[in-house]
């Protein structure tokens, strides 16, 4: 078991946890909950083996095998695939011990060493490996591409899969469902479910931890305080506990009154003294219970639209894709005020298509997408976190849409998105994914839109942030359009669901649950519509054929590869150049009047460089669609 006791943690010279103590039992599943900074990566790097304690014990089994999410990656020209075997060291080790027996020729030592790769799970590692790989949202034909080849999100799948490969007896997972969509999670929650070791999770997603832990720990006032069941039974038990506590509180502080005023009347007079000084002695002894400080840091609402049109807009006939190929196809939508809609399907079936096409930003490539003349749209996307101002500040990023809004008023706005003092103020570059995100709200939120559509608006997102924006988008008068992989959020705030999916978008007549239901059986369809072919594949005729068809694919795809490879690299040296001038153009020197020329050029080279990097990116999507279609066809 890991038992951390009387333990105290610090990073820098202010303590994170102090004097606390905890048992995790084998097998305990459990969810590490706590506002930023209070220490929960810390206490993930003491148990990686990368800290001590400063005081106290912390004991984790010598002969335990940790496994955690990589944050840094090696290999990168590593193909996927392998890139996810190499997290079962084990494997790589009994792998190593057959090339070396092979090598030397001794029979003995072969066989021993075929025995070790055996028993280290050899034969069936690269189909487990293949399994973490699709249940995380990966094709088959993706797992031989290098890892240099994926997005950062899907990096982040991949250092998920590569943990999860590992025959751990402890499991370390910092925001594993960040980057995952719905159907990714859904599967991640079943494999927790199943395994078998120790597992410690960080996570903002409520459901997901009420699905897969057993316990919560709960990081506050320097302690690690333990609550039995999930994040829901958490959340009531702290709240009875908080109740209790303000209560005592209350109490207690009539008590502090009553001998303060004692203490301030009879101080002075001989024959009271002594006994106030007992009654002094006796406040400097009471245990001070803290108040409950229950409120959380974030406090806003979407204003009501001046107008709210309807329909807002609406698509006939709309097909959508990238370059001569649709995604979805036929669309027939109507958004009327008040609509909650949630976009659900599989990874790549065109969700985010479909909303970046509502939001105005990509073009039918056919049918007609109208927009009412008095809609205004509010888009929240992952992208557009990369698209703030470095050098700006939170306050200046929203006078530059208030118009001529007192200083003191957005500061107060901001401050309901938790940006206080140095922090509305300071440059926007430092911030974190979580305060970029909120950023970001908070410019949607002032703009007052009529139509919100959020993709994915909770990543990065911790509770209480994720809380606020359920709470505001409850009260919100105008239409919303989500994608979301946060049950909580879709469960609390969409009242009909749309189904993205085999190239189509269509009403879906059901909840979150029959969706659940919808996509085993969508598996269960493929596995059974693979098995004739399989059969089949057993003739000779039927092999030759097989063969004749994958080289006749292999032929039209290779220039296809060719151009996607040859777009990348393009891409990742505009990725560079784009970095390149972003530094140049945060060195504060540059904005001195007599460099307003060198300023002038450089942020006209960035706009150039970064509509050459969308424009491409743009072409490799399209074709990526492209060679995924001919794969399946």
């Amino acid at each position: 078991m890991i038992r951390l006791q009387n333990m105290t943690l610090r990073r820098g010279p202010e303590p994170l946890l102090e004097d606390a103590s905890v048992t995790l039992f084998p097998g305990h599943k459990v969810g590490l909950v706590g506002a930023n900074g209070s220490g929960k990566s810390t206490l993930f790097a003491l148990l990686r083996g990368e800290l001590t304690v400063d005081a106290g014990d912390c004991e984790v089994p010598g002969d335990w095998v940790v496994a955690w999410m990589a944050q840094e990656f090696s290999g990168l020209d590593r193909p996927a695939i392998e890139f996810v075997l190499d997290g079962d060291h084990q494997l790589r080790a009994a792998e190593q011990a057959v090339t070396r027996a092979e090598a030397q020729g001794k029979g003995e030592a072969i066989a021993r060493a075929h025995v070790r790769y055996e028993t280290a799970g050899g034969y069936t590692a690269r189909s487990r490996a293949a399994e973490l790989l699709a249940g995380l949202g990966f094709d088959s034909t993706v797992h031989e591409q290098p890892v240099r080849a994926f997005s950062g999100g899907w990096r982040v799948r991949l250092g998920l899969a590569q943990a999860l490969m590992c025959p751990s007896d402890l499991l370390l997972l910092d925001e594993p469902t960040n980057h995952l969509d719905l159907e990714a999670v859904l599967w991640l929650e079943d494999w927790l479910r199943a395994y078998q070791g120790t597992l410690l999770l960080v996570s903002h997603d409520r459901d997901f931890l009420d699905a897969v832990v057993d316990g919560i720990v709960h990081i506050e006032h320097l302690k690690l305080n333990w609550y039995k069941g999930g994040y829901s039974d958490f959340e009531r038990q702290r709240a009875a506990e908080l109740a209790r506590r303000e209560a005592m509180f209350e109490k207690q502080q009539r008590q502090v009154q009553h001998m303060q005023r004692f203490i301030d009347r009879f101080r002075a007079k001989a024959t009271k003294a002594r006994a106030a000084q007992s009654r002094i002695k006796a406040l400097e002894r009471m245990e001070r219970v803290a108040p409950a400080h229950v409120d959380s840091p974030f406090s806003f609402s979407f204003a009501p639209p001046s107008r709210v049109p309807h329909p807002v807009l609406s698509l006939e006939g709309v097909s959508l894709g990238y370059g001569d190929t649709a995604v979805v196809s036929e669309v027939n939508m109507t958004l009327a005020p008040g609509d909650r809609l949630g976009l659900l399907g599989p990874n790549g079936a065109g969700k985010s298509t479909l909303i970046r096409a509502l939001a105005g930003e990509l073009a039918p490539l056919s049918g007609e997408i109208r927009f009412n003349p008095s809609a205004r749209v509010g888009y929240f996307a992952q992208h557009q976190l990369e698209q703030l101002d470095t050098r700006a500040s939170p306050l200046k990023h929203l006078q530059r849409i208030a118009g001529g809004v007192g200083e003191q008023k957005l500061r107060n706005y901001l401050g309901g998105f938790a940006f206080h003092g140095d922090m509305a103020t300071g440059p926007a570059g430092p911030l974190s994914g979580g305060e970029k995100a909120r950023l970001v709200l908070a410019l949607l939120v002032w703009q007052a839109p009529n139509l919100l559509l959020l993709d994915e608006p909770t990543n990065h997102l911790d509770l209480e942030m994720r809380h606020a924006l359920t709470m505001a988008l409850q009260d919100y008068e105008g239409a919303v359009v989500t994608v979301s992989h946060d049950r909580h959020l879709l469960n609390s705030t969409v009242e009909s669901y749309w189904l993205v999916a085999g190239g189509t978008a269509q009403p879906f007549d059901g909840d979150l649950d029959d969706y659940r239901k919808w996509l085993s059986q969508a598996r269960s369809d493929a596995r059974s519509a693979r098995a004739p072919g399989d059969a089949a594949a057993h003739t000779a005729g039927s092999r030759r054929e097989e063969r004749q068809r994958a080289a006749a694919q292999r032929q039209a795809l290779k220039p296809l590869r060719e151009r996607s490879r040859k777009l990348m690299t393009r891409i990742e040296r505009l990725g560079g150049k784009l970095a390149e001038l972003e530094q140049r153009l945060a060195d504060s020197a540059l904005y001195e009047a007599e460099r307003a020329s060198e300023l002038r050029e450089l942020l006209r080279e960035q706009a150039a460089v970064r509509t050459e990097h969308d424009a491409l990116e743009a072409q490799w999507l399209a074709l990526e669609e492209e060679i995924e279609s001919l794969r399946e066809g």
